[in-house]
């Protein structure tokens, strides 16, 4: 069984993990070309995220609510990236 702070250590790890991706892929192709904005704006994104999903976790007592809103929490997530990546929705926030 984990600790909290395992888990939060495991739950933080995921967004410094995911944003290497981009980091090491710059080193090996001119595809992906992200500025240091790009690489706050995702951290600032994924480790919010993680920092929500935390507090859910350790205060949210039921498990179902738990699943609920974690997926809530993620699902905003992706939509937010989505958004920004490619503009899906064409708002001002994506620079359209």
């Amino acid at each position: 069984m984990m600790t909290h702070n395992q888990r939060s250590a495991a739950i933080f790890a995921v967004p410094a993990i995911l944003l290497c991706i981009p980091l090491i892929a710059m080193q090996f192709t001119k595809e992906v070309d992200w500025s240091g904005s790009d690489f706050i704006i995702g951290g600032i994104l994924l480790f919010g995220t993680a920092a929500v999903v935390d507090l859910v976790l350790r205060n949210v007592k039921s498990q179902r609510h738990r699943l609920i809103l974690t997926l809530l929490v993620l699902a905003v997530l992706f939509l937010v990236w989505v958004e920004l990546a490619v503009g899906v929705f064409g708002t001002p926030f994506a620079g359209n």
